[in-house]
C-alpha cells in the first residue's frame, strides 16, 4: 500500500505538521500494528515513500485502520519503530477494509479522516487520506528465454556430455534458490534447451549453471555465469554470448574463478505481464454459481426416511440438503 494525505489539520501554530501513519489491523475490535511510514517533515499533503506489505485474501475481510500522528521535533532523531505514539499528536483516522481498496479499477481509494477515542484541540478539520494498492512486480512479471550454448567441454569418457541448465534467484545473503530447470540434452556439445519461464523479480541476479547430468545424481558442474535479467536481456539483443566460468582450482581466494571458453547464449527473451486474480477483479470480475440437484426416482419416495431426499416434517436436513451445507 502507498498512502498520501492532503489538508491535514496543523496542530501547530507556526509550522505545519510532521506526520507519520501507523497502519492496523483489527480482528473483532482489536488492533495490530501492521506497519509505519517515514515521517516527512513540515508538511500538511505529505506523500510517503514507504509501503506497506501484507498479503491480500479474498476469502477474509480484512479491516484496516490508519492513524495519522504529528510528531514532535524532538524526536525526529528517533526511529519510527522507537516512536512512543502516545507523546505524539493524534491527527486523524480512517477506517476502510482491504477490499475497499483492491475493487477500485485504480485500486486508489481516499478516505475522510476523523476521530473516534482521541480528543483534538482543533477538530473542525482532518483532512483526507489516500491509499493506493499495487501488486508486487515479481507476481506478474513472467519471463520466457530460450537459452543455447557452444563448445562445452566433454565430461564423460565414452561419449560426450549430457547437459542441462539449473537456474537460480540469487536471494539477499548471496545464496541460490532454485527456481526452473531445463531438460537434458543428450549427448550434446551444442545444446539448445526448450524455452524456460520464469516469475521473478527483475533485481534479483540471476545465476545459471550448465550440469552434466548423471544417473547417479552427482551432477558434473560445466560451468556457471551471474546475470541480472536487464544483462539477459541486453546479450538476447546484442547476440553475443557469455562465458561460462569455474571455481579455480588451487586457489586460496574462494572468489577466483576460472573462465572457460564454452558461452551461453539467449537465444529469445520475452516478457508479459500476467493477469492476476486481483487484475480481475478489480476490473469488475463477477463469479456466479449454480447449483441443480437431481431428484431422480432412484432415490426413492421423500416421503419415506429411506430416501435420500426425505424430507423430515421435524426439519432435519436430508443427506442432500447435509452436503450442500
Amino acid at each position: 500500500l502507498s498512502l498520501s494525505a492532503s489538508n491535514l489539520g496543523d496542530q501547530e501554530y507556526f509550522f505545519k505538521s510532521n506526520p507519520i501513519v501507523v497502519v492496523y489491523s483489527s480482528n473483532d475490535g482489536a488492533l495490530e500494528e501492521i506497519g509505519r511510514t517515514e515521517v516527512i517533515v513540515n508538511s500538511s499533503s505529505p506523500s510517503w515513500n514507504a509501503k506497506i506489505i501484507l498479503q491480500y485474501q479474498f476469502e477474509v475481510l480484512q479491516p484496516l485502520v490508519f492513524h495519522i500522528y504529528d510528531i514532535d521535533p524532538q524526536f525526529h532523531e528517533v526511529g519510527e519503530k522507537m516512536l512512543k505514539l502516545e507523546e505524539q499528536q493524534f491527527l486523524g483516522e480512517a477506517i476502510c477494509n482491504l477490499s475497499d481498496v483492491i475493487t477500485k479499477q485504480n485500486r486508489l481509494f481516499t478516505l475522510k479522516l476523523g476521530v473516534s477515542e482521541h480528543n483534538l484541540p482543533n477538530p473542525s478539520k482532518f483532512g483526507e487520506l489516500t491509499v493506493q494498492a499495487e501488486e508486487s512486480a515479481g507476481s506478474k512479471a513472467l519471463m520466457e528465454m530460450v537459452f543455447h550454448c557452444s563448445d562445452l567441454e566433454i565430461k564423460d569418457l565414452l561419449s560426450k556430455s549430457d547437459p542441462f541448465l539449473l537456474i537460480s534467484r540469487m536471494s539477499e545473503n548471496g545464496t541460490p534458490v532454485p527456481i526452473c530447470k531445463t531438460e537434458v540434452r543428450k549427448n550434446d556439445l551444442n545444446p539448445k534447451w526448450k524455452p524456460v519461464i520464469m516469475n521473478l523479480q527483475q533485481e534479483n541476479p540471476l545465476m545459471i549453471e550448465c550440469f552434466n547430468f548423471s544417473s547417479n545424481g552427482k551432477h558434473d558442474l560445466v560451468g556457471k555465469i551471474v546475470k541480472s535479467v536487464a544483462e539477459l536481456e541486453n546479450m538476447y539483443h546484442s547476440g553475443n554470448g557469455e562465458n561460462f566460468f569455474v571455481p579455480a582450482s588451487n586457489a586460496h581466494d574462494c572468489h577466483s574463478k576460472e573462465v572457460l571458453k564454452s558461452q551461453v547464449y539467449v537465444e529469445k527473451y520475452l516478457e508479459n505481464s500476467r493477469h492476476t486474480f486481483i487484475d480481475y477483479i478489480s476490473a469488475g470480475c463477477q463469479l456466479n454459481l449454480m447449483v441443480a440437484i437431481d431428484y431422480t426416482a432412484s432415490n426413492g419416495n421423500p416421503r419415506l426416511p429411506d430416501s435420500l431426499h426425505y424430507i423430515d416434517p421435524s426439519g432435519r436436513p436430508n443427506a442432500y440438503q447435509r452436503v450442500g451445507n
